[in-house]
């Protein structure tokens, strides 16, 4: 007699990790400000006075109803969050764990905005859209991405893991796993392993040590300008009577033009 074999499921698919609980995630969202922000002083004070862990624990409830169905419930828990902490957060958006919004002011994040495990955003931060076109518009930002002041990240792109993205800047291009980007256009300006670090394996911020490459290519024009100008006056000055030197408009051959 024949024997029924029924096949199980697949054994080499990649095994997903479990998602914490929705207060798991909150309590992991407010241990990770002690460990990115000097200023906290203790749980108490980040879980009252702290507006970036409001508006995440508010998108978190948000999320949830998005996700079951409950869209109305869902747009409007994300609307109630925003009128009580000025950061708009789509409760569409897949924000990841431990996530950190410092001083939370001005924050935008978009509807299809993918956010990974240990990211910090600061103040004034936009992940918007440049398309009214449906689908995927908004960018992803992976593991361990921080981005400064006032940065905006439109359209559908990717910032690679640990990198980071200076203050004002505007990034409209994906930006490599671990570099930091800055300017108008973001420009990708330093790899990873120039970062100080400090003692306990933490990366110093360095938001003053940003780089500038708009200023750094008008300085280096205009030491070009001043070497030139040197060259040029010692060409055309004029030598005294009778001292055999070349005069205005003639040929030194001493001197050589690069």
């Amino acid at each position: 007699m024949a024997e029924l074999v029924v096949a199980g499921p697949p054994t080499d698919l990649p095994v997903q990790p479990a998602r914490p609980s929705l207060f798991a995630s909150i309590r992991e969202d407010v241990a990770c400000v002690r460990a990115r922000d000097p200023a906290a002083r203790g749980t108490l004070e980040i879980v009252l006075t702290y507006p970036g862990v409001h508006a995440i624990v508010w998108h978190r409830l948000a999320h949830r109803l998005w996700r079951g169905g409950f869209r109305f419930s869902g747009r409007f828990l994300s609307w109630l969050g925003r009128f009580l902490t000025n950061v708009d957060i789509h409760p569409g958006a897949t924000i990841g764990r431990r996530f950190f919004i410092d001083h939370g002011a001005g924050v935008v994040i978009g509807e299809t905005a993918e956010i990974g495990d240990d990211v910090t955003i600061y103040h004034g931060v936009t992940l918007g859209g440049v398309s009214w076109s449906g689908g995927k518009r908004h960018p992803t930002l992976q593991d361990g991405v921080l981005v400064g002041a006032g940065a905006k990240i439109l359209g559908p792109i990717t910032v690679g893991a640990g990198a980071r993205v200076g203050a004002n800047s505007v990034v409209i291009e994906d930006v490599p796993p671990s570099m930091t980007v800055v300017g108008i256009p973001g420009r990708v300006v330093r790899p990873a392993a120039t970062r100080r670090r400090l003692g306990d394996g933490r990366i110093d911020l360095e938001h003053h040590l940003m780089p500038d490459p708009v200023g750094e290519a008008v300085a280096a024009l205009v030491d070009r300008i001043d070497f030139l100008e040197v060259r040029l006056a010692h060409l055309q000055r004029r030598p005294d009577p009778g001292s055999g030197e070349p005069g205005v408009g003639e040929p030194r051959p001493d001197i050589q033009l690069e």
